[in-house]
């Protein structure tokens, strides 16, 4: 990890614990204790074991939708690169942007590497999918408890949605038109570098024209010959949001208050749909904010601020040191390989 990134994760932390300090000082009272007297460590445990089989299941996602395209990646591999995954997500905007990282690994393990963005790009659309139709069945059953929660988080939720469908819409038509993609994608980096003040954008131009390129054939080849992967690549995203989504109600029952099942799936999607949105390194201080917003709607204030504490320790500082182990692991991987002379790795 660099300098740059070293500082956005110290930065992300930072403000996730800031944001936490606050909410206990505010939420903490003399029922918190007896809160506290009553925990149930097993539905703690069971909610880490819940986001570790979340890991697993993105793992076979990876795993089964290569598969389908004609490469055997082993699931070890597939663990590793989405472990590795996670240390990113914590330092870049939002809880996106662990793409390159998976992307390079697919490629180490074989996959050419159109193949391995487009099966990264295809888990995205595939999440996409999943969000903007729960998305919509999450603000449609919340209804009036919108006018609850504070202006700001419904506008960003909303703002969120609608920016996931777009990334969909703009997909599909890109899959039946490269032309038209390759326009966006290259007026977005025209505009970035502008904003950068960089001369000359050829190469990089050139470089998406065949990006696009290699990608559609990449699609099309899911489409005619990977269509399994698909279907498992989608049965694989519902269980992962599943168990996830499942986690905060684990925690809710070791710390004596009903699951709420329905009403904390709802809300842990809606907080999935505003950690996408790049504001914040790893979402830092947008999850904490929204869950208490959220969540305050009918968990009881005095044992709110802890349960937000577990709920980020499991989701968020668990993720960090994962990551940093698995990372660890590939950089260890790459000395081995650069003293040997090996560049490519199974």
């Amino acid at each position: 990890m660099d300098a740059s990134q070293r500082k956005w994760l110290w930065i992300s932390i930072g403000l996730s614990i800031f944001i936490l300090i606050l909410v206990l000082y505010f939420t903490v009272d003399e029922n918190t204790i007896q809160y506290l007297k009553e925990i149930d460590p097993l539905f703690l445990f069971i909610a880490l074991l819940m986001h570790l089989a979340a890991m697993l299941f993105w793992a076979l996602r990876i795993k089964l939708m290569s598969k389908s395209l004609g490469y055997k990646v082993r699931l070890r591999v597939c663990l590793n690169l989405v472990f590795a995954n996670l240390l990113v997500a914590a330092v870049t905007p939002s809880q996106a942007g662990g793409e390159p990282i998976r992307i390079h690994e697919l490629y180490k393990a074989g996959v050419r590497i159109g193949d391995a963005t487009a099966v990264v790009i295809m888990e995205r659309v595939i999440d996409a999918v999943f969000f903007g139709f729960a998305g919509a069945l999450a603000i449609l059953l919340l209804g009036d408890a919108l006018n609850k929660v504070s202006p700001g988080i419904s506008t960003l939720m909303i703002i969120g949605w609608i920016i996931m469908m777009a990334c969909v819409i703009i997909f599909i038509q890109g899959v039946r038109n490269p032309e038209f993609l390759k326009k966006i994608l290259m007026g977005i980096s025209e505009f970035v570098g502008k904003i950068k003040k960089i001369e000359r954008m050829d190469n990089l131009f050139r470089e998406i024209d065949d990006e696009v390129d290699n990608f559609h054939k990449s699609t099309i080849k899911f489409a005619k010959n990977g269509k399994m992967g698909l279907l498992s690549g989608a049965l694989f995203t519902v269980l992962f949001w599943t168990f996830e989504f499942l986690i905060a109600s684990f925690i809710l029952m070791g710390l004596g208050e009903p699951p709420f099942f329905i009403a904390s799936f709802i809300v842990q999607l809606v907080i999935a749909i505003l950690m996408l949105i790049p504001l914040t390194p790893g979402g830092s201080g947008v999850a904490e904010v929204s869950a208490i917003s959220l969540y305050g709607l009918f968990v009881d204030s005095s044992i709110l601020g802890v349960f937000v504490l577990l709920w980020r320790i499991i989701l968020y500082y668990s993720n960090i040191i994962i990551g940093i182990l698995a990372s660890l692991w590939i950089v260890r991987r790459e000395i081995i390989l650069s003293k040997l002379g090996i560049k490519k790795t199974e």
